[in-house]
């Protein structure tokens, strides 16, 4: 297992499992790939760690992904209409945790990343496996929003070790 950079083997914060709630828990028996979506341009950038997310083909194919309506990504993905999808792989955990809020990056969560701006947002240059998007709208369900994207390009390589999120933990296929 990889260093998570932490200091406890345990998040101190973490919800004991009897207060957890259940179907939450049940999402947390699933295998869920790990992406950073990012969005915006300038002091509006903005980026989240999405496990929640499903691609579906046709024409276009479409991506689904569930976020907070009180995100600075889903206000990303209305003012602009774009956005990026990066699938994460090993190594990739720090990233992961910066965009996910869990982990302090000075200066932003883009500092000291490689970023590229395009038509459809930030580009994380180190991540080559992406999907560019066009935001198609969202349907708030419970907590969250169903967002809805039109899959507008894509950008591949070969990806053997993708980065999973298994148990509330970060884990890989290898």
């Amino acid at each position: 297992m990889t260093d998570q950079g932490g200091v406890h083997e345990d998040h101190p914060f973490e919800t004991p499992p009897d207060q957890r709630d259940p179907a939450r828990r049940f999402r947390g028996r699933l295998a869920a790939p790990v992406t950073v979506i990012t969005s915006g341009a300038g002091d509006h950038r903005t980026g989240l760690t999405v496990s929640s997310l499903v691609v579906a083909e046709g024409d276009p194919s479409r991506i689904y992904f569930l976020l907070g309506s009180t995100t600075d990504l889903f206000y990303g993905l209305e003012e602009t209409g774009k956005f990026v999808v990066h699938i994460l792989e090993e190594g990739n955990e720090a990233i992961a945790d910066i965009f996910a809020g869990l982990r302090p990056s000075p200066g932003g969560r883009f500092a000291d990343l490689d970023v590229e701006q395009t038509a459809w947002g930030p580009v994380l240059t180190d991540i080559p496996n992406r999907a560019y998007c066009t935001f198609e709208g969202g349907d708030e369900e419970t907590f969250f929003i169903v967002a809805e994207g039109a899959i507008d390009k894509l950008e591949m390589s070969d990806l053997e070790n993708p980065l999973v999120y298994f148990r509330g933990r970060y884990r890989t296929l290898s």
